[in-house]
């Protein structure tokens, strides 16, 4: 099923967009080739590839899990897209020529992904995140736990990532960030303005409050209410089998919708209770949420401040429309925006209704006995889709 379901997403090579009249009239020729990531040895599944024509049509295609594309574009000179995520935080622009009815193939050296994005991390315990962006060929600054209080110094980011563990020095003998106000402020506008964060296990306290950890479904006051995701420290140590990878965009991506994940650790933080308007489960157990991600985060008392890297000051995400009701989430300059508005596209992502960043939650990390077996993969896909 889920073989069928890749071959579905990756046959499609054109944008169902295009008038069919005037899609006849189009010549067209193939491009082919495999996304890597910056360490040219790691092959990126779910990638969106496509180019756009003189009328501000798109056509698109899908790497598959093994990194490999089959574009078909018109006849010309063009530039090849390839993004993950929203394809703010990474993306590559390739100049190529297509002929007509011939198939041209990008070298290997010329597809990886670029990481846009200005990436940071909080040290953890037990859990080095970091350790993964840097086997994919990516960097990531190291920030402390004082810097989250300061938003001028994290604003200068894309991403965040809260490892399980971070420490918060004030908390003698503890982790952060117990009532910190100032911390869950700083992270509710630095989402709010379009900055994602990645938490997991312990730093569940970082979206709700809490101490060492969240020991249970009450108020702390973090930026996330109970109505929207309840934690209690009761996960043991044990083998989860059989999970699924429920987000079929994820499991295509992938190349698998099955995994066994080891909770090395007692104590991690179950998910009790969660929005499921808010949240979208990506990764559960039957029906326990092992890994779930928003997009639809607003602080509406927060102040409108700019985030990230200002190589993406003339980018802008779009939701492209297609007539067949196939839309597709891209980046694009900005110059090329009146056009693409003019027939029916609009600012943001197709998924989400707000202009936020995404905040992911994992209740399992890269733990470091280091055999986390397809939690690996799993990872490197957050890392490239925040």
């Amino acid at each position: 099923m889920l073989c069928s379901l890749v071959l579905l997403v990756n046959c499609k090579g054109g944008d169902d967009s295009i008038n069919p009249e005037v899609s006849k009239t189009v010549s067209t020729g193939t491009v082919e080739g495999k996304v890597f990531a910056k360490n040219g040895t790691k092959p990126i599944g779910g990638a969106i590839v496509f180019t756009i024509d003189s009328k501000n049509q798109v056509y698109h295609t899908y790497s598959n899990a093994d990194g490999s594309f089959n574009l078909t574009a018109p006849e010309g000179n063009t530039t090849l897209h390839i993004q993950t995520g929203n394809g703010l935080n990474f993306r590559t622009e390739i100049p190529v020529t297509v002929n007509k009815n011939e198939t041209t193939s990008v070298a290997s050296k010329d597809s990886k992904l670029n990481q846009i994005a200005k990436i940071a991390y909080v040290e953890g315990s037990y859990d080095e995140i970091e350790a993964i962006i840097t086997s994919l060929g990516y960097t990531a600054t190291e920030i402390s736990y004082q810097d989250l209080k300061n938003f001028n110094t994290i604003s200068q980011y894309d991403i965040i990532f809260l490892n399980c563990g971070s420490r918060n020095p004030a908390q003698t003998g503890t982790n952060s960030p117990g009532n910190d106000l100032s911390v869950f402020s700083n992270l509710s506008t630095f989402i709010t303005n379009g900055g994602s964060i990645y938490t997991s296990d312990w730093a569940a306290a970082y979206l709700v409050g809490g101490d060492k950890y969240v020991s249970g479904c009450s108020t702390y006051g973090g930026f996330l209410d109970l109505t929207k995701i309840c934690f209690t420290n009761t996960g043991n140590s044990a083998m989860y089998n059989n999970c699924s990878v429920t987000n079929t965009a994820m499991a295509a991506a992938l190349g698998f919708s099955t995994l066994d994940i080891q909770y090395d650790m007692s104590l991690w933080e179950k998910i009790q209770h969660y929005d499921p308007t808010f949240w979208e489960v990506l990764v559960q157990k039957g029906n326990e949420p092992l890994m779930i991600r928003t997009n639809k985060y607003v602080d509406k008392t927060a102040p409108k401040i700019s985030v990230g890297t200002s190589l993406n000051n003339n980018h802008m995400t779009i939701c492209h429309h297609t007539a067949g009701g196939n839309n597709v989430t891209i980046t694009i300059n900005q110059n090329a925006w009146n056009a693409h508005q003019a027939h029916g596209d609009y600012v943001g992502s197709c998924s989400g209704t707000t202009s936020s960043g995404n905040i992911y939650y994992t209740t399992f990390h890269n733990h470091a006995s280091g055999n986390i077996g397809k939690a690996g993969p799993i990872l490197e896909y957050v890392i490239l889709n925040l």
